[in-house]
């Protein structure tokens, strides 16, 4: 609705992975480069922790765009999938012939032998885990025994579970101590600071086609900064809000009353309003603008 107004080409604020507005900043960019080698160089399993809204899955999503062509990669988005079920699961992401009603032996074994032949032809496999927190505890420990598949010189497969600060309180469990000392690597996605923020909205506002001063000053920055908490996923949410505002008032100029409405309208706000208020606040809006449009 407010792309042509902005002189934007797409949607800049999508929350909605996209690898094209890909922010390197805030860490996020070591952290990829981080990630690359630790799979290229067959470091066991590997942890990304991040909040909600933090750019796991982006960087996931990076991940599956940039890594050498050697390296065929299978997603797990299902963290409920219970460990009777898993090997099945990347068994048919890898698109191995299973015969009907094989039973869990057999499925190890083919997949062991599709890894053997994978490393035979100088190619390696990685599973992603989404949303690990929730995996069930007999899950992780089944997608564990499949690390324990080696050479003599190399693992035939790499495991990256992508999961909220839960969990790292799931690793605790002795149960799981045996998953918790084969990770190599433990990563953190930390909040995105001020002027990270700045520099992200400007970064993709370029990315979708802006060409204009700033959008979001400084001033402004703080405001989102304060009511996102760092997060992405809400800096995108409160800035594609912002901008409609602005639009809805026919002006080029972001302000902070656009920014504190788009605050107030996301579930996350942490203002104190009465919800209905707020809501018929954005209809209003949205209707103005419509009926203009007419």
């Amino acid at each position: 609705m407010y792309y042509p107004h902005f002189g934007l080409k797409e949607p800049p604020f999508k929350i909605t992975p996209n690898t094209a507005f890909f922010f390197s900043g805030g860490n996020r960019g070591a952290v990829l480069d981080a990630l690359v080698y630790a799979i290229t160089n067959g470091e066991g399993i590997i942890k990304v922790v991040g909040e909600v809204g933090s750019g796991k899955t982006m960087l996931c999503r990076m991940l599956q765009t940039i890594l050498p062509e050697k390296i065929e990669s299978v997603y797990l988005a299902n963290p409920s999938v219970a460990p009777e079920d898993v090997l099945y699961a990347i068994a048919f992401e890898l698109q191995l012939k299973v015969p009907k009603n094989a039973d869990r032996l057999k499925v190890m074994q083919l997949l062991q032998s599709h890894l053997l032949n994978r490393h035979a032809e100088g190619r390696q496999v990685v599973i992603f885990v989404e949303e690990a927190q929730g995996m069930p505890i007999a899950t992780l420990e089944e997608i564990r025994l499949l690390s324990n598949l080696e050479t003599a010189h190399s693992k035939l497969l790499q495991i990256v579970l992508f999961g909220q600060p839960e969990l790292d309180e799931n690793l605790r469990q002795p149960q799981i101590r045996q998953l918790r000392e084969r990770i190599t690597h433990s990563f953190r996605l930390s909040p995105l600071k001020s002027d990270e923020i700045r520099d992200y909205l400007n970064f993709r506002l370029r990315a979708a086609g802006y060409r204009g001063p700033d959008l979001f000053p400084a001033s402004i920055v703080g405001t989102i900064t304060q009511s996102s908490g760092g997060l992405t996923r809400r800096i995108n949410l409160i800035a594609d809000k912002a901008l409609l505002a602005a639009f809805a008032e026919n002006t080029h100029t972001v302000r902070i009353k656009h920014v504190k409405a788009a605050v107030r309208d996301s579930e996350f706000s942490r203002y104190e309003a009465p919800r209905p208020k707020l809501q018929m606040g954005l209809a209003i809006l949205l209707f103005g603008v419509g009926a203009g449009l007419g």
